[in-house]
């Protein structure tokens, strides 16, 4: 073990270091197979998802959910370096991504306030590193993770911390920051925050998103607004809202 490291987090680096060693591994078999592309990139999938679970099934991440972070990072980063050698008619390939990168964003969205600097800091360069690797095949589906990395935290971004304290900052930042998150990902932000019974803050980020001109009647922002006002208002705000909706 290094030195000042405990048995936990010795058990952790070593864990994480087979996983990414398994991951070369298969990157590897993936470019050396005598089976057509479609196949091996079937193959691929299949097995990188089977290890994905099987690492992810050793740790109680209703306790400690950071080595599982760590895992999708090393995940995530070595899932983009093989997409140059998978197929494009294997439909597995963007379902995985897809399907890994929203596991990322929900697991990133609950975690404590605090992550390591450490940690955060490979995050942020590990989906840096990924996203280009995509970018460079035309694939966006980690902007939700890229918008998340470029902030110092998941909930830090101050912008966002306005909305919620219901400070109003400058509506040009407003906008600004609900263009960089895109709708997706603020609408994960807002189910979670009524996920944790903070329909108030929820209500303030779902109202700045209706009202945002590029989502205005998309999203069921509005809808959701009146849901969380549901949850915090009175009958007569509420009716209030309502038919400010039904008048526009």
């Amino acid at each position: 073990m290094a030195e000042g490291e405990t048995e936990k987090e010795y058990d952790t680096r070593k864990a994480i270091e087979g996983l990414r060693e398994r991951f070369q591994g298969l990157t590897t078999t993936l470019k050396e197979s005598p089976e057509s592309p479609s196949e091996a990139s079937l193959r691929f999938c299949q097995e990188f998802c089977q290890v994905l679970v099987e690492h992810a099934g050793r740790w109680k991440t209703e306790e400690d959910p950071l080595p599982l972070l760590e895992a999708y990072t090393v995940a995530i980063l070595s899932y983009a370096k093989a997409t140059s050698c998978l197929s494009s008619e294997c439909e597995n390939v963007p379902r995985v991504l897809e399907n890994l990168a929203l596991s990322c964003v929900e697991l990133l969205l609950s975690l404590p306030e605090h992550v390591p600097g450490a940690l955060w800091e490979d995050f942020q360069s590990s989906v840096k590193s990924a996203h280009g690797f995509l970018q460079d095949n035309g694939n966006t589906q980690l902007h939700m993770l890229s918008a998340i990395a470029q902030e110092p935290g998941v909930w830090s971004n101050t912008t966002l911390c306005g909305i919620m304290s219901n400070e109003k900052p400058e509506i040009d930042k407003v906008h600004e920051f609900l263009k960089m998150e895109g709708p997706a990902l603020l609408n994960m932000r807002i189910k979670h925050l009524i996920k944790q019974n903070r329909s108030e803050k929820a209500a303030l980020l779902a109202k700045m998103c209706s009202e945002y001109p590029e989502y205005e009647g998309k999203w069921n922002f509005k809808q959701t607004y009146l849901v969380c006002l549901c949850m915090t208002k009175t009958q007569e705000n509420l009716t209030q809202e309502t038919h400010k909706k039904w008048c526009l």
